[in-house]
């Protein structure tokens, strides 16, 4: 997870590790880059606002290294439909509007499972 509020990925990473999966948090795309190089991930959840770089741009640094085994999900406070569109565009699988509710957590976790990629699907989005 690439949050730059460390309050809400402290959340978000406590209410993964309870769901059973293995999480990192970082607060900067540089971070994440780094971070990427030693833990390859499955899922990325990247806001989209981050302090040093937007995170539609790390995401397509993501994507560019890990293809399509890696599912990306954007989130931001933004709801412009604008900004979905881009993040679609970009690369990402999903688009979250905060705040992440567990539904909404829950319906990415769902999205990422690769049983479910395996099928073409239209991109998702959680508003």
């Amino acid at each position: 997870m690439v949050e730059d509020y460390p309050d809400a990925a402290e959340m978000a990473m406590v209410w993964f590790a309870m769901e059973g999966h293995d999480c990192r948090a970082v607060h900067t795309a540089k971070q994440a880059l780094e971070e990427s190089a030693t833990f390859a991930p499955t899922i990325a959840l990247i806001d989209i606002g981050l302090p040093d770089r937007n995170g539609l741009e790390l995401a397509v640094d993501l994507r560019s290294r890990f293809g399509r085994a890696l599912f990306i999900a954007a989130i931001t406070a933004w709801t412009r439909p604008e900004i979905a569109k881009r993040a679609f565009e970009v690369g990402c699988d999903h688009y979250i509007v905060k705040p992440a509710s567990p539904n909404k957590l829950h319906l990415m976790l769902w999205l990422a499972d690769p049983a479910r990629r395996t099928v073409t699907m239209a991109p998702a989005c959680s508003l």
